[in-house]
């Protein structure tokens, strides 16, 4: 086995920057689930704990609110229900037991079921109609937001166990209450992080597989791959960009999956369902060393909500416009792990939610712009923003990284582009050939592309037992 790396490292979209003695993650920022990750590791014949220290965030967010008000989120239940009745309201607090529960039982319906399998078509959901209809009577194909508003007074609650649909590429009011499941993985599961930085766990994976017996090449960039004929048949291998021909009866493709079909097959049409696909909001990343620590209220991540609600995510998801006054996200690692600064310095990583390059926004000014309103803002709810190093992502910067529209977090889950209608890993059109990441089954997220390893896996011994 091969596994050809465009890269100078391993990591893909969890890429790793060192300047100016600060180390910055690139991608992404939460981890959760780490049963998963254990797992992957176990594919290995690695151990997770002997490769990489995780270290368990309490609190998972931080939130403030246009208020002044903040709350934690705990995944512990007692210091939840504590953390609601203190701040909210007594009956906000006997409800969240209640939604807890809900929340589980989603996890339990789902996963097995819905996410880590392998559909050949959407009419095997037949197979599987009494977990549809658990889910239609738990409430699973209303909105995520009747769900929680239906069962909290505080509205803040509401934004609070609602607003992980964007990561979905989804606003809350149409994001299907099933999608509660990504509310499960921070609020129940907790979040996690590695000591080092996320890239760490990228960079385990890669000695692990080595020490399997994997062989990995850095630096390698692929120009096509190759099929027996000029209008699809199985897979023969792939062509680097320096001529190289490597065959293989299986390839296994983690490009964004529309960039993969326009560079890499373009032998094969598009298939509609990508060509056609509703990509996921983008974002602009302002990554920053700066000198100085944020006050001793901030947490590892914190979420600080802006006064609109409704009318941001039309702006975003509909007008494709920027936010009025948006909600953004500050990640400080270096308040679980210093070394990731000189002494007395600090690593922010601030995201806003804006539109992928399909709007009409010119990138080529407005991410300086976004930069700098992010910084404004920062500096107004307390951060150092003293910068000594930086670096912005924007639509465009996503767009030569690899990402289709510009966006890093692919297709957008609405209905008929999640479970069996997204797209699928394999196209028939080309016997041997097996997608991987975001783009495709189960989704978006650490623990999403990480099950899409696993399925990828399961596709790939099909072949080569075939």
């Amino acid at each position: 086995m091969t596994v050809l790396e465009r890269d100078s490292v391993c990591g893909g979209k969890a890429g790793r920057v060192q300047m100016g003695g600060y180390t910055f993650d690139t991608g992404p920022t939460v981890l959760t689930m780490p049963g998963i990750l254990r797992d992957t590791f176990a594919a290995a014949d690695a151990d997770l704990d002997t490769q990489v220290k995780l270290v368990r965030l309490d609190p998972v967010y931080r939130a403030t609110f246009a208020d002044g008000s903040s709350l934690r989120v705990h995944a512990d239940a007692e210091r939840m229900t504590q953390e609601i009745r203190e701040n909210c309201c007594a009956a906000d607090a006997d409800a969240f037991g209640e939604f807890r529960a809900w929340l589980c039982k989603l996890n339990e319906v789902e996963m097995p079921t819905f996410i880590d399998r392998n559909y050949d078509s959407p009419l095997d959901l037949a197979r599987s109609i009494r977990p549809l209809v658990t889910l239609a009577r738990m409430g699973g194909f209303g909105t995520l937001d009747g769900q929680v508003a239906g069962r909290f007074h505080d509205e803040r609650l509401r934004r609070l166990f609602t607003f992980q649909a964007l990561y979905a590429g989804l606003a809350p009011q149409q994001a299907l209450a099933l999608f509660g499941l990504i509310t499960y993985m921070d609020s129940v599961e907790g979040a996690w992080f590695p000591e080092g930085g996320i890239h760490e766990v990228a960079s385990a994976l890669a000695r692990s597989v080595v020490a399997a017996g994997v062989e990995v090449r850095c630096g390698v960039r692929v120009a096509g791959i190759e099929l027996a004929r000029l209008d699809g048949g199985a897979v023969r291998g792939v062509r680097t960009h320096s001529g190289e021909f490597i065959p293989a009866d299986c390839v296994v493709c983690n490009a964004d999956v529309p960039v993969a079909y326009a560079q890499l097959l373009p032998q094969l049409a598009t298939p509609r369902r990508v060509a056609r696909a509703h990509p996921s909001p983008s974002a602009v990343v302002w990554h920053a060393g700066v000198r100085g620590r944020p006050d001793v209220d901030a947490a590892h991540h914190n979420i600080h909500f802006g006064a609109s609600w409704e009318p941001a995510f039309r702006a975003l998801i509909t007008d494709r416009q920027r936010m009025p006054d948006p909600s953004i996200l500050v990640t400080v690692p270096t308040q679980t792990d210093p070394s990731l600064a000189p002494r007395g310095a600090s690593t922010l990583y601030a995201l806003e939610p804006v539109p992928n390059l399909r709007g009409s926004i010119d990138w080529s000014s407005e991410t300086t712009s976004t930069r700098d309103d992010l910084r404004a803002r920062l500096s107004s709810l307390g951060y150092p923003t003293d910068a000594e190093v930086e670096m912005t992502l924007g639509p465009l910067e996503w767009r030569d990284r690899g990402c289709a529209d510009g966006t890093p977090f692919s297709a957008a889950h609405r209905f008929f582009q999640s479970g069996p209608f997204r797209t699928s890993n394999v196209d028939r059109r080309a016997p041997g050939l097996v997608f991987v990441g975001a783009g495709t089954v189960p989704g978006v997220g650490v623990p999403m592309v990480l099950l899409s390893g696993r399925l990828a896996a399961l596709r790939a011994m099909e072949v080569l037992r075939s």
